[in-house]
């Protein structure tokens, strides 16, 4: 079972039940054949950026934030958005098609890619502040390997 397999069954698990805990969805997990410590559940939720919010009967259930439950993955998004890349210093201007710059900075910012601090967008552009001078290329490197994949 891979990481992107189990996790998956997580979302499709607490987009159809109400799991309230993590003994909870790890009995979920089990019944689809799945065993999983508790620790790489933690990690899983903490990865997924599940959320617990009260449900009407003043039970909390875990769920996922509304902006990330509707961002396509940045996969989709680069190949029909992007235009171009350019960078100097720590800083990354991405170029997408116009409205395309929030959809793409917030997948950017939903893969949490370790070298990026943050991201600003407009309407056809995304700033990047990189951690560091020297990353540029690696980030350059995975933008265009998504946006131009094969």
């Amino acid at each position: 079972m891979t990481k992107r397999s189990r996790q998956e069954a997580i979302l499709e698990i607490i987009r159809h039940e109400r799991v309230g805990s993590q003994g909870a969805l790890r009995e979920f997990l089990r019944g689809r054949g799945i065993d999983v410590t508790q620790a790489t559940l933690s990690r899983d939720i903490r990865d997924l950026r599940l959320v617990k919010v009260p449900g009407a009967d003043g039970q909390a259930y875990y769920t996922l934030p509304d902006e990330w439950e509707n961002t396509p993955p940045l996969e989709s998004l680069l190949p029909t958005l992007f235009l171009s890349a350019e960078g100097a210093g720590n800083l990354l201007v991405v170029k997408t098609m116009t409205g395309g710059a929030q959809a793409v900075g917030l997948g950017i910012d939903w893969e949490e890619w370790p070298e990026v601090m943050g991201t600003i967008a407009g309407d056809d552009t995304i700033l990047l502040v990189l951690r560091e001078t020297d990353q540029m290329e690696v980030v350059l490197e995975r933008i265009h390997s998504i946006a131009r994949p094969g």
